[in-house]
């Protein structure tokens, strides 16, 4: 059973990217806060869940979090930047949409983005260059500990796979709709 917070009465949103190990594509990260006494019985770490589990958990934390939302970075900003500085800048925009501060091109949602705002964040990983006025804590595999984590695990996941499949379609000689990592 995933944690809900790692301090109660604090709102505390997730934060994880996926396609920092890939060859190819863009680094996708997502921010998720969700609800107090939220609850999911298959909410789970994303590489630990089938595609479909992932999809179909993707309609409920988009459907059921206060706030949510997706920053990708692109090849060209991971080669500028290195693919540590990229993954967290891509953290960094997806918290910052969360408090009222979107930048161009990420998506974001909830009904209360930007209304209820997250007081901390919980990092998947152990590095974090922070974008955002937000305190945090770096958390090494959060992603299978922490729900928020988890939930934004499953949003970068799924966000990148579609980019991924849309690649495919265009370049169907690189089986990327098979290969998306």
């Amino acid at each position: 059973m995933l944690n809900f917070c790692v301090k109660s009465g604090r709102r505390e949103a997730g934060c994880d990217e996926a396609g920092r190990g890939p060859l190819a594509g863009p680094v996708v990260a997502a921010a998720v806060l969700l609800p107090d006494g939220y609850t999911s019985p298959t909410l789970n770490d994303s590489k630990q869940l089938s595609e479909r589990q992932r999809n179909n958990l993707r309609i409920e934390i988009e459907r059921d979090a206060l706030a949510w939302a997706v920053a990708e970075v692109t090849p060209e900003e991971i080669d500028s930047l290195n693919i540590l500085h990229a993954s967290t800048h891509a953290m960094s925009l997806a918290a910052n949409a969360l408090v009222g501060r979107p930048a161009e091109g990420v998506t974001a949602g909830g009904t209360h983005l930007g209304k209820i705002k997250p007081e901390f964040l919980l990092i998947d990983g152990n590095r974090f260059y922070n974008e955002t006025s937000l305190p945090y804590q770096c958390i090494v595999g959060g992603d299978a500990r922490f729900m928020p984590i988890a939930a934004a695990s499953i949003l970068a996941k799924t966000y990148r796979d579609a980019i991924m499949i849309r690649l495919h379609q265009e370049y169907p000689v690189y089986g990327w709709d098979r290969n998306k990592g």
